[in-house]
């Protein structure tokens, strides 16, 4: 174990792997710190270093070690904690994406009433209880507070398409819920779930442990690279990336997936850059404004 001077943990595994934690708790700001390191690390393109892998407060790297010493990389990993040890300028280049949600959708409710034993609440739907122990009066509200600021992907995780995303709002504002008690052992394919302070749609069915509150009318992963959007990559977010989830109805939601069958489908998103420092001055401006370019 290695002690970095900003009190940051770097340990290996094997002759493979870096593994550096930064801290033991998210925050919005250590989330743009790791963006940063590691969007600097891809850029320096040093040899050797195979994957650079960031997470929500640490970040991990596989080297090929005959290219590439893993111990070499603890230089070069102090000077750019120490470039970045101040997030207040840091901007990231990436771009924000808009995924139609149809929320409270009859799938994701239909499949979460068959495992109220394993859920904190015995009679309510995932929606119903997620807008409950937020305080919200009604599920609508809690939709509107759950898609009215865009969201920033910190996590690509545990399957290829999976992406956990924290909603760029202050502390006070931030949509919280804990994972059911025993994780379901199904899900539909894009069930929009939220889970922590964290929301990621299911790249595909399977088991899963965040509360359901919605089913995307897109995919976020597509191996036969069918759409337009995944013509360059099956797995559509990245990590740094924003996300803003649009409501949609139901009618909307079936034009939508005819467009989707019919491999004409285009996502709405744009390039932008992002600024910690202008977002901190004013979030909620500051997100409207994304939104702008987003629709522009």
């Amino acid at each position: 174990m290695i002690h970095l001077h900003d009190g940051s943990r770097l340990s290996f595994g094997g002759e493979e792997f870096v593994f550096v934690e930064l801290t033991e708790h998210m925050s919005l700001s250590g989330a743009l710190r790791i963006q940063a390191i590691t969007d600097s690390l891809t850029t320096a393109a040093i040899e050797g270093v195979l994957d650079i892998c960031p997470s929500n407060a640490s970040y991990m790297l596989r080297v090929d070690p005959d290219m590439c010493d893993p111990r070499s990389l603890v230089d070069p990993l102090r000077d750019l904690h120490r470039r970045f040890e101040d997030t207040s300028d840091v901007v990231l280049e990436t771009e924000i994406l808009e995924v139609p949600v149809l929320y409270d959708d009859p799938w994701s409710t239909e499949t979460v009433m068959r495992f109220r034993d394993r859920h904190q609440s015995r009679t309510e739907t995932d929606l119903e209880y997620i807008t409950r122990i937020n305080g919200f009066d009604t599920t609508a509200d809690f939709v509107v507070a759950h898609s009215q600021n865009p969201y920033i992907v910190t996590f690509m995780c545990f399957v290829p398409g999976n992406a956990e995303s924290m909603q760029l709002v202050n502390h006070d504002m931030q949509l919280q819920a804990p994972k059911y008690i025993r994780p379901r052992t199904d899900t539909p394919e894009r069930a929009l779930g939220h889970g922590g302070a964290f929301a990621t749609i299911y790249p595909a069915r399977g088991a899963g442990g965040y509360q359901l509150v919605g089913r995307a009318a897109t995919p976020v992963f597509d191996l036969s690279q069918s759409l337009p959007d995944f013509a360059e990559n099956p797995v559509l977010a990245r990590a740094g990336m924003l996300v803003k989830y649009r409501p949609i109805d139901r009618d909307e939601y079936d034009d939508i997936r005819r467009e989707v069958d019919a491999c004409s489908y285009r996502y709405l998103r744009r390039p932008v850059s992002f600024s910690l420092a202008a977002f901190t001055r004013d979030p909620l401006q500051y997100n409207r404004t994304l939104l702008e370019e987003l629709n522009s």
